[in-house]
């Protein structure tokens, strides 16, 4: 199976120029994907994008990551409503050192292989350039009606909100860096996200038109989950890289608690597995939706594949001393257990107020368990509390020192997923 026919049966493709297949046949072929440093660490809507890199290397390709030093400091306004903040050049710095590191992480940069990857900071061709050079040298051979034909610009222009110069000017910083590529480093192909459509044909006619040379592009679908909710957001967030901000515990939750129809779509594009292993896991997981072997076999393939197999590992273990026996009392959990529960939320309390007893709903307000008095009360009517695997059924519980395990934890539990460790100090 080749490259596009591989990405096809995962669902990876959505819109292709014409000859792109062709070209992938014919020839090693180098091709880039931006990616936009507005944190230093990248989240998982931005592991597609990641997973197509690694494919074209895989299929024996050279693949570029673009990190977008100057157009951080403009800012695309595909998909958004409105313009977003831009950066000072130290924050920029710090993410690009960032992103870059996680993307090493993926990519093969073997120079001593042909199809090596590399990556490239658009800064480096922009910071010389003057304004003047710009609108001479590359503004000239694109018209303003073939901008505004843009869907992202003529949305914006549509909006209350309107467009900046800055950002109507984004698709041909954009289209230059295509050209930059093409012409320094031979590379024929751009990929990126649906939205990223207008920019990316504005880089191929601008190569067309400037150079007489011929490139080819393919987006990959925007990933959206089956009940209407954003991707990768949770009520904590984003889910990051970085397993400083996102544990490699709570990025292995966030896959695992994958609805049925989301896993069977996912588990094609977030993994490797190949065509017969991936249908067999769907149907074996059809016949038995309970044992959820299609969400451990999806969690387990991209936190090994982002975080490694000790990190996965050690998910693992976390996520069986919390969910697998339920019934086990938690004083089976021993200390070094409860300390070093990874993802679970670490906070201090009074062991004055525990000593002296404290009513249920106080002390998980002012835990910041919950928010409210009010929102804890909820809760615990609809049976969402638990203190040491037990659920609180009384609104009058009074939580005190007997309670405490190994004489200095309490083991929250909110709703079905959500674990917190309070110590007595």
């Amino acid at each position: 199976m080749d490259l596009i026919d591989e990405l096809q049966w995962r669902g990876m493709i959505q819109d292709i120029m014409p000859g792109t297949a062709e070209q992938l046949r014919k020839e090693q072929t180098s091709g880039y994907i931006g990616f936009d440093p507005t944190a230093e660490s990248l989240h998982i809507g931005s592991l597609v994008p990641i997973l197509l890199l690694v494919h074209l290397q895989k299929a024996g390709h050279k693949p570029f990551a673009l990190v977008g030093g100057a157009t951080g400091m403009v800012g695309d306004p595909s998909g958004k409503s409105e313009e977003r903040n831009l950066l000072d050049e130290a924050a920029l710095n710090k993410n690009l050192a960032g992103v870059r590191g996680q993307l090493e992480k993926f990519l093969d940069f073997d120079t001593s292989k042909p199809n090596a990857a590399e990556i490239v900071n658009n800064y480096d061709w922009f910071k010389n350039m003057s304004i003047l050079h710009f609108i001479r040298d590359v503004g000239k051979h694109i018209t303003v009606n073939y901008m505004m034909a843009k869907d992202s610009v003529k949305k914006r222009l549509e909006g209350e909100v309107g467009m900046s110069f800055t950002e109507f000017t984004y698709q041909l910083v954009q289209g230059y860096d295509f050209y930059w590529l093409y012409q320094n480093k031979n590379c024929k192909l751009q990929m990126g996200g649906s939205d990223q459509w207008g920019n990316i044909t504005t880089g191929t006619e601008l190569i067309r038109r400037k150079a007489g040379g011929e490139a080819f592009a393919f987006t990959c679908p925007l990933i959206t989950k089956a009940d209407g909710g954003k991707f990768g957001k949770t009520e904590k967030g984003n889910i990051w890289l970085d397993k400083e901000k996102t544990s490699a515990y709570q990025f292995y939750q966030f896959w695992l608690n994958a609805s049925d129809a989301d896993a069977e779509k996912w588990i094609k594009i977030f993994t490797f597995l190949d065509k017969a292993e991936i249908e067999t896991l769907i149907t074996a997981h059809r016949q038995n939706p309970a044992a959820r072997e299609l969400q451990k076999a999806l969690a387990k393939e991209i936190t090994f594949f982002v975080h490694g197999e000790k990190e996965y590992q050690h998910a693992l273990q976390t996520t069986e001393k919390l969910f697998a026996n339920q019934s086990a009392p938690a004083e089976s959990l021993n200390e070094d257990d409860l300390k070093n529960l990874e993802g679970i939320i670490q906070s201090d309390f009074s062991s004055e107020k525990i000593n002296n007893g404290i009513d249920i709903i106080s002390f998980l307000a002012e835990s910041n368990i919950f928010p409210s008095k009010g929102e804890a009360r909820k809760m615990i009517q609809n049976g969402g509390v638990s203190i040491n695997r037990k659920k609180v059924d009384s609104l009058q519980l009074t939580i005190n020192s007997s309670m405490l395990l190994h004489k200095k934890y309490l083991l929250v539990q909110k709703g079905k997923k959500n674990y917190y460790l309070v110590k007595a100090v």
